[in-house]
């Protein structure tokens, strides 16, 4: 499991009012990238195309237009504004 796999879903697990834990297979890119870019405070919606560019390194655009980097860097999940 990637690190950016393992990091979003601690942080999906830690903010789940409900107390759902999901399995990695069940979670989409586009929804985790959706939720870590939720986390960092960023506006976004939903992630409606996420392109890979190599081993937790996304360009995600989501459906307000915004375009993010989303990255792992020293252990830690980056999320920023692509140009």
């Amino acid at each position: 499991m990637s690190r950016l796999k393992k990091s979003l879903m601690l942080a999906a697990a830690a903010t789940s009012c409900a107390g759902i834990a999901f399995a990695a297979d069940e979670i989409s890119d586009a929804d985790d990238l959706t939720a870590v870019i939720a986390l960092q405070g960023k506006p976004c919606g939903k992630v409606v195309n996420a392109a890979k560019r190599g081993e937790d390194d996304y360009i995600a655009t989501c459906q307000d237009g915004n375009r993010y980097h989303v990255f792992v860097k020293d252990g830690r999940v980056i999320v920023e504004k692509a140009g």
